[in-house]
């Protein structure tokens, strides 16, 4: 069986996040603003949720319909088989959103959609109670223009949880952004990587992992491991190939550098973690000694607003980021701030720029060649 398949990610990274999609067979992959939809059978939903590099989660799309009453989105909900997806003792949270629409109340419209679900499941199952003390299936729903879209997540904690930060720095860049930034530059199995505000190392961790064709999601379980109409070989399968498709002997190196010995320290051992670190090695040192190697590619994310505190140390530090860069010409330089001021403060204007968001904040790639 097919199912229609849908994955949210950070506006700014849905085209990479495609590519992640298309590379897996997925079928009819199309792009909107946030969003990735696309087709697959279980083996598909498995390699999606073990290969996607910049989508947030993985959710299987069971029902789009329209609805200005809460009736209407009860039996909406109602006619969906849930017996068929959850057994009588799931475990089933449900969470969603509105907006722009007639049922403005996200805690009235998850009651409502929770008391369809309970309804359909007792109907369906011939029980009496629900006692959701078994597997866990987490049920969202979203509500656009009064278009209701009913959803099942398969893959619980966010993709952007890959299993090897077990804690950051300050305001650290989310993985998910961070392979985004780093798909921009082309990395290759042979590339040397530099970032002179390394924090914990997401930026050169997420960059051996694309190097040596690691699937980000190798180091965690997803919540649909468990879901009883999705066979459980297909995970085995998956993982089992993703392995064998690791590039162990790639001569990729990354290369980081913080002022501060405890995010150097942090940074080696998310390496260690994430299994890359024979491919990353992490330095204490201050920006004004930066001297990146002539063909290397720089990837950064200089300390700004809530990481600094202070807006005019933040554009001190970008100011010797220029020098350091004028000084020492790169192959290329990509630099991610939410600082509308960058380039004034760098000394250059980027030759090509890129809009993202950084959660809620917009910031800007700023990429030198």
């Amino acid at each position: 069986m097919k199912y229609d398949l849908i994955a949210p990610c950070y506006f700014g990274t849905e085209s990479a996040a495609a590519f992640d999609f298309k590379r897996i067979g997925a079928e009819d992959v199309a792009v909107t603003d946030g969003r990735v939809a696309f087709r697959g059978g279980p083996d598909i939903i498995a390699a999606a949720n073990l290969w996607s590099r910049c989508a947030e989660r993985v959710l299987i799309l069971l029902k789009t319909y329209k609805a200005v009453t809460f009736d209407e989105l009860f039996d909406g909900v109602s006619a969906i088989p849930w017996e068929e997806l959850l057994p009588a003792d799931a475990e089933f949270p449900v969470k969603g959103s509105s907006l722009s629409s007639t049922l403005s109340s996200v805690p009235a419209c998850q009651s409502i959609v929770k008391k369809a679900v309970v309804e359909r499941l007792k109907r369906g199952h011939r029980v009496q109670v629900l006692p959701e003390d078994g597997a866990l299936y987490k049920i969202r729903f979203s509500i656009r223009k009064n278009m209701v879209e009913v959803m099942l997540d398969t893959s619980g904690d966010g993709l952007h949880k890959r299993g090897y930060r077990k804690n950051s720095m300050e305001a650290p860049i989310k993985e998910t952004l961070a392979a985004a930034i780093i798909d921009l530059g082309r990395i290759y199995p042979d590339t040397l990587a530099q970032d002179p505000f390394c924090g914990s190392g997401t930026l050169m961790i997420e960059a051996a992992m694309k190097a040596m064709n690691m699937a980000p999601g190798l180091r965690r379980r997803f919540t649909a491991e468990h879901y009883a109409f999705l066979p459980a070989a297909v995970w085995k399968e998956q993982r089992e190939k993703a392995l064998s498709e690791i590039r162990r002997g790639v001569e990729f190196q990354g290369v980081g550098f913080d002022i501060d010995p405890a995010a150097v320290a942090l940074a080696a051992a998310n390496a260690k973690l994430a299994g890359v670190e024979k491919h990353c090695k992490f330095f204490t040192a201050d920006v004004k000694e930066f001297s990146p190697a002539p063909g290397a590619m720089v990837f950064t994310n200089p300390p700004y607003g809530e990481r600094l505190g202070d807006l005019a140390a933040a554009a001190e530090l970008e100011r010797m980021l220029g020098r350091r860069l004028e000084e020492n010409p790169v192959r290329s330089a990509y630099i991610i701030t939410a600082d509308a001021d960058f380039e004034q403060h760098f000394g250059k204007k980027a030759k090509r720029r890129r809009k993202l968001y950084n959660g809620m904040i917009p910031c800007q790639v700023y990429m030198y060649f």
